[in-house]
């Protein structure tokens, strides 16, 4: 058996987003926000998964939105890659998915609460080891809970995620270690087995039981995102050796004008325009210039 990784968004929607996805998406949702007590009885999942749908990056239909049977609305969101205001895309959604039940102004007390349930394949919270973390609407100092729970944001981080196959415990273990690994596996652990949703859910993920034209789109859509990925890696590399050069050329300057006094700004011109190469060179060959004209004739 082989399974296509949950984390790409198409297979995501399809397994925990599909008509005879209700019972996979409720054991995940009382696994994530109710520490695996059976809360949750009943949903309906409103934008259910439709695999004839063209697909771009920029397409939001992908994240699953359920109704429970109280009238409480969940919306569910895989991202692979960080971008430009993430955190205010999910509060932008989550805070629509609110206002969007009205009709009228005059229906405020018929609104429903909000929980937005964020699978990130990288990191958000560095000062916290927590895979899972809930906020909510709290008073600053003292901490206790305004609005009643009304809007709440719940993030799981991936990367956090170390355990393996035989260290799960908790069925939140079960479902995180499942879309983390489900592309590595070649069958169904019973540890995993054991729990019929997730066997259900493996089931969906398995290739063999996908169409020509899932696996075609699901293929697409992993090579596009990590196109993606790969163009945010490639601009934090830039950013990073911008910020070296800058540091560098600041530092290798600071030391010139130690030892030769002011500089003009032709010169320091003709600095800024070295590579990082050029720039570490300089500054060892720099120890044996006796005055500035060795550093003008370095630079010419």
């Amino acid at each position: 058996m082989r399974f296509i990784s949950p984390k790409i968004d198409y297979v995501f929607k399809k397994i925990f987003g599909s008509k005879e996805s209700k019972n996979i998406l409720i054991s995940f949702l009382n696994a994530i926000i109710y520490n695996g007590e059976p809360i949750i009885q009943s949903l309906t999942i409103i934008n259910p998964y439709n695999p004839g749908q063209v697909l771009t990056l920029k397409d939001t239909y992908l994240d699953v939105k359920a109704v429970l049977a109280d009238g409480e609305i969940v919306l569910i969101e895989m991202q692979v890659s960080s971008m430009t205001g993430f955190s205010k895309r999910v509060l932008y959604n989550m805070v629509k998915g609110y206002v969007n039940q009205l009709k009228t102004a005059e229906d405020y007390i018929r609104l429903k609460p909000v929980i937005a349930v964020t699978i990130t394949d990288f990191i958000l919270f560095y000062e916290t080891q927590q895979i899972i973390n809930q906020f909510v609407f709290q008073e600053k100092t003292e901490k206790f809970e305004c609005l009643e729970e009304e809007l709440q944001l719940i993030f799981i981080e991936l990367p956090k995620f170390h355990k393996r196959l035989s260290e799960l415990e908790t069925l939140a273990d079960k479902w995180i270690y499942f879309i983390k690994e489900a592309s590595s596996l070649d069958n169904i652990p019973p540890s995993l087995g054991e729990v019929s949703e997730i066997e259900s859910a493996l089931n969906l993920a398995n290739q063999a039981g996908m169409t020509p034209e899932e696996l075609e789109i699901a293929d697409r859509r992993a090579m596009a995102l990590q196109d993606e990925r790969g163009k945010l890696t490639y601009a934090e590399e830039i950013g990073k050796e911008i910020g070296r050069k800058k540091e560098a050329i600041a530092l290798i300057i600071r030391q010139l004008k130690k030892r030769f006094g002011e500089i003009d700004t032709k010169t320091i011109s003709k600095i800024e325009n070295l590579t990082i190469e050029e720039l570490e060179n300089l500054g060892e060959d720099s120890l044996d210039f006796n005055n500035i004209t060795d550093l003008e004739n370095w630079l010419n």
